[in-house]
């Protein structure tokens, strides 16, 4: 079992940046993919970025490569998002997800609750 909870969403102008947390709890962390998705009113869910188990491949979309980064505290059990040059159609819920049977976030097993990032003027 793995419990997601995500933190650090908001209202931030264009340009600006946000920092997203998730924080996990549960013995099956750190073998686990966690990836960001995001789904924005009327359209599909999409991968944000994924990180492996042992940190050393991350994955990112071209809408978001250069602007995001992930990065994950074992220590910490927290899986980080950091977004910069934040552009309104950034603007969705952001969820945590995680996959403990692979390295890559095609399937995932567990979700956070979600969280609102809106980037507006």
């Amino acid at each position: 079992q793995l419990q997601l909870v995500e933190s650090g969403g908001g209202l931030v102008q264009p340009g600006g940046s946000l920092r997203l947390s998730c924080a996990a709890s549960g013995s099956s962390f750190d073998y686990s993919a966690i990836g960001w998705f995001r789904q924005a009113p009327g359209k599909e869910r999409e991968e944000v970025s994924c990180i492996s188990s042992n940190a050393e491949t991350a994955s990112f979309p071209d809408s978001v490569k250069g602007r995001f980064t992930i990065s994950r505290d074992r220590a910490k059990n927290t899986v980080y998002l950091q977004m910069n040059s934040l552009k309104p159609e950034d603007t969705a819920v952001y969820y945590c997800a995680a996959n403990p049977y692979g390295s890559t976030c095609r399937a995932i097993t567990y979700w956070g609750q979600g969280i609102q990032v809106t980037v507006s003027s």
